[in-house]
């Protein structure tokens, strides 16, 4: 369990970095260029398939580590953060705020908690 809260919180730090970054640190890397985003996918209806994928990993490494101890916290910032971050994309230069990015973010949550209480009511219910 502890490792999981290690690295929760190294994928939390560096979410923080690139989401606050002015410009797309990955872009940079990938392709030499700060205002270029990389594309995992193609977006699902409008929603910003990056942002569903980046959310699923941090909210279930998230539950995974503090589920049990503080869960309504771990839920709250998982969505506040979600929003938040995106909203924080008005103020920082060569950043722009999407609703497709925003809801993408908060899907990628949802899908997480939802996958969690799946996962958690088969096991209590021994059908693994």
């Amino acid at each position: 369990m502890q490792k999981t809260k290690i690295l929760f919180n190294i994928v939390n730090i560096s979410f923080v970095i690139l989401y606050l970054y002015p410009g797309s640190i990955l872009g940079y890397l990938l392709y030499g260029q700060i205002y270029r985003q990389p594309q995992l996918t193609k977006d699902f209806m409008s929603i910003s398939s990056n942002h569903v994928y980046a959310y699923l990993l941090l909210s279930f490494l998230g539950l995974a580590a503090y589920y049990k101890s503080k869960k309504i916290l771990i839920i709250s910032y998982l969505i506040l953060s979600s929003i938040i971050f995106e909203v924080l994309h008005f103020m920082i230069p060569n950043r722009s705020f999407q609703y497709g990015d925003l809801f993408g973010n908060i899907f990628g949550v949802l899908i997480s908690i939802l996958i969690f209480l799946i996962f958690n009511y088969l096991k209590k219910n021994e059908y693994f």
